[in-house]
């Protein structure tokens, strides 16, 4: 277990299987490159990706499968290497969400894809044209707006 400094929720304990890490960074974060998994209180299905180290960096993630079924991240072989996914199944897909107006978005251009077995993680850059980095996933109501504000 361990603690770490966040700005929205104050000191949280982690632990160890819920560290990613991400050794190219984000894009724009390039020098970040630990981050923690946080369920997101009272919102089943989404997660803050805090930056360990860096109290006032998190992203709103979430699984874009149950929004779009269709959604599919293609995982070229030099992507499995890097992650040393030895099967693309051992893949989970997340994205960062934003709120864009009285909606809930997610950047569908680029996926974190995260091996479930070592915790390492990247952030690649799909060109399909089908999907956008503000993808709608949601109209916020009052139970979502404390959860988007943060966003």
């Amino acid at each position: 277990m361990q603690q770490i400094e966040t700005s929205r929720f104050g000191v949280v304990t982690i632990q160890a299987d819920q560290i990613i890490s991400f050794p190219r960074g984000l894009i724009g974060f390039s020098d970040v490159t630990q981050f923690a998994l946080i369920p997101a209180p009272d919102n089943e299905g989404f997660f803050w990706l805090q930056a360990i180290g860096e109290a006032d960096l998190a992203f709103l993630v979430t699984d874009p499968q149950p929004f779009f079924k269709d959604y599919d991240v293609p995982i070229r072989e030099e992507t499995q290497a890097d992650l040393q996914l030895a099967d693309t199944k051992d893949g989970r897909v997340l994205v960062i969400c934003n709120r864009v107006g009285e909606w809930l978005t997610g950047n569908l251009l680029g996926p974190l894809v995260i091996n479930t077995a070592s915790h390492a993680g990247l952030q690649l850059v799909v060109t399909e044209k089908k999907w956008t980095c503000r993808q709608p996933l949601m109209r916020l109501g009052a139970t979502e707006s404390a959860m988007a504000q943060a966003a």
